[in-house]
């Protein structure tokens, strides 16, 4: 798992893409048929693991049985030199992938995470991403007609006569935030999301929307959400969430002033927190933000005066 020091999870893989070369189908072929490469199964968005919850990695050589019950293997990318794939046995029940990929079950890759070094998380979260994509992307959106892999799993093209369009796989951005109010002492804003257990606090978030700047949905979410108005904006730092298909962009803001009003939609419930409130929940062994999330990372860096 990535400490803070490290950033957030599911970043820093150590996949080279390779991406002038997985446009060759004969390259692609030959890649498969190396006993070097290596397959990473999933069933319904799920990651499949041997009995001591490891990813299973299976040689392409000793899984023709594997890849001849799944569509086109998505290659990721090389890694010091041997390819890796990702398939998908989502077309078969649990049982079955369990069997031909010799797996004991299948798990949510954040179940798994803090279990995973980053570069294995940030790999697994990748391939989980990728293989979720080509599900919903069977047939074309502009006119129906079903979609072909290319380039290694990195493009879908219509088949379609008159459309012949390309898809790619798409990113949804949201922006998460810490809020800091202004002056001393230093105190940061966190809420309760309706849904959530009493006395379980989260930093806000929320979708980038169509024409908006990445700091247009920050004071937007804030101020529909929370009813604050924001007088400053620091970029703090990115994370891959593919589930399904995030890009969580993290800022720090500091409010105008200290007056907030939840939605209570959204949010029901708000409060100020300072950095020895934070510390005091710490020593309680209350979770300081989800263990995968960059909300860690912001309300660490805050909680040590960094940023």
């Amino acid at each position: 798992m990535r400490t803070d020091e490290q950033g957030p999870a599911y970043g820093g893989g150590w996949l080279d893409r390779a991406a002038a070369l997985r446009a060759d189908p004969g390259w692609i072929s030959a890649r498969l048929a190396d006993r070097e490469s290596v397959l990473l199964p999933f069933w319904q968005d799920r990651c499949l693991v041997s009995a001591e919850r490891a990813p299973v990695r299976l040689p392409t050589v000793d899984a023709a049985g594997l890849l001849a019950a799944v569509d086109e293997p998505v290659f990721l990318g090389l890694d010091a030199g041997r390819a890796v794939f990702a398939v998908d046995l989502s077309g078969h029940p649990e049982p079955a992938a369990l069997r031909l990929a010799g797996a004991a079950e299948a798990v949510d890759v954040r179940a798994i995470v803090a279990r995973l070094g980053a570069a294995e998380a940030a790999v697994q979260a990748y391939a989980k991403g990728m293989l979720h994509w080509h599900r919903g992307q069977r047939h074309c959106g502009g006119c129906g007609a079903l979609t072909r892999v290319r380039d290694g799993g990195h493009t879908r093209s219509c088949t379609g006569p008159d459309c012949g369009r390309l898809h790619f796989p798409r990113i949804e951005p949201a922006v998460i935030m810490l809020v800091e109010a202004p002056g001393e002492p230093g105190r940061c804003l966190l809420a309760r999301h309706r849904g959530a257990a009493e006395d379980s606090w989260s930093t806000l978030a929320g979708f980038v929307e169509i024409g908006e700047s990445l700091e247009d949905a920050v004071r937007r979410e804030l101020a529909e959400e929370a009813g604050v108005t924001v007088s400053r904006l620091a970029y703090q730092g990115s994370q891959a969430w593919p589930f399904p298909a995030g890009l969580m962009v993290g800022f720090r803001a500091t409010a105008a002033g200290t007056e907030f009003e939840v939605d209570g939609d959204e949010l029901v419930e708000a409060r100020w927190f300072t950095r020895d409130d934070l510390r005091a929940r710490v020593a309680a062994g209350r979770p300081l933000g989800r263990i995968d999330s960059i909300d860690r990372h912001l309300l660490g860096s805050w909680l040590d005066g960094r940023g």
